[in-house]
C-alpha cells in the first residue's frame, strides 16, 4: 500500500528525472535487459519509440498518484494488455528492479531511503493491480505452462479458468519453494 506521503516523494523526486527522461529510459530498458535478457525479444528492434511510450506513461502514472482511483482503469487496462505480449509474473519483478536502479542512478544522492521505498510502495501497486487485472481478464485463453513462473502464478487463464484455477494454484503452491526474506529477492529487500 502506498501512503499520501510516498505518492508526493515520488513526484517530487520525478521531478527531477524529467530533464534526463530519454537517458532513464535508456538505462532502464538496458537493465531490464541485462537482468532479464528474454525479454529483448519483446521488443521491436528500435527502441526509440518504447522509450518515449515508457516516459509518457510514467509522467501520466505518476502525475496521478494521488489520485489513483481515476487512472485505475487504465492501469487494469493496461495490465489485460500486457497478457497479449507474453509477459510473465517475474517480468514484472524485473522491470521494477531494472526502474529501482534507474531511478537511483538518475538520481544519485536524491535517491534517499525513503524516496526508494516510496518508489517501491507505488510500483507494488502499479504492479499488482496490472497483474490482478490480468489474471481476471474473461478473454484469456488456455493455461500456458511457459507462461507460469516459479511463483506458480499464472498469466493467462483458461476457458472455465475459473473452475480450473484454484485446483491449479494450489498445485502450484505446493511446488514452489518458500521465500525467505534474506534471500535477496528483490521484493523482500
Amino acid at each position: 500500500m502506498m501512503t499520501p506521503a510516498q505518492a508526493k516523494l515520488v513526484q517530487d523526486s520525478f521531478r527531477n528525472v524529467v530533464p534526463i527522461a530519454g537517458q532513464a529510459a535508456e538505462l532502464f530498458y538496458g537493465r531490464l535487459f541485462e537482468i532479464a535478457p528474454e525479454t529483448r525479444t519483446l521488443f521491436k528492434h528500435d527502441l526509440a519509440g518504447q522509450y518515449d511510450k515508457f516516459i509518457q506513461m510514467l509522467l501520466w502514472i505518476v502525475a496521478n498518484l494521488h489520485q489513483f482511483e481515476t487512472i485505475l482503469p487504465s492501469v487494469e487496462e493496461l495490465g489485460r494488455r500486457h497478457t497479449g505480449y507474453d509477459i510473465a509474473p517475474r517480468h514484472f519483478d524485473r522491470v521494477g528492479e531494472a526502474l529501482i536502479w534507474t531511478l537511483d542512478a538518475g538520481l544519485g544522492a536524491q535517491f534517499t531511503p525513503d524516496v526508494r521505498e516510496a518508489w517501491i510502495a507505488a510500483y507494488g501497486v502499479l504492479a499488482g493491480t496490472m497483474q490482478k487485472a490480468a489474471e481476471q481478464d474473461p478473454a484469456r485463453e488456455g493455461f500456458s505452462r511457459r507462461v507460469i513462473d516459479g511463483a506458480g502464478t499464472a498469466v493467462y487463464g483458461a476457458i472455465n479458468w475459473q473452475d480450473g484455477f484454484a485446483d491449479v494454484a494450489e498445485e502450484l503452491n505446493a511446488q514452489r519453494p518458500r521465500r525467505d526474506p534474506k534471500s535477496g529477492d528483490f521484493w523482500w529487500r
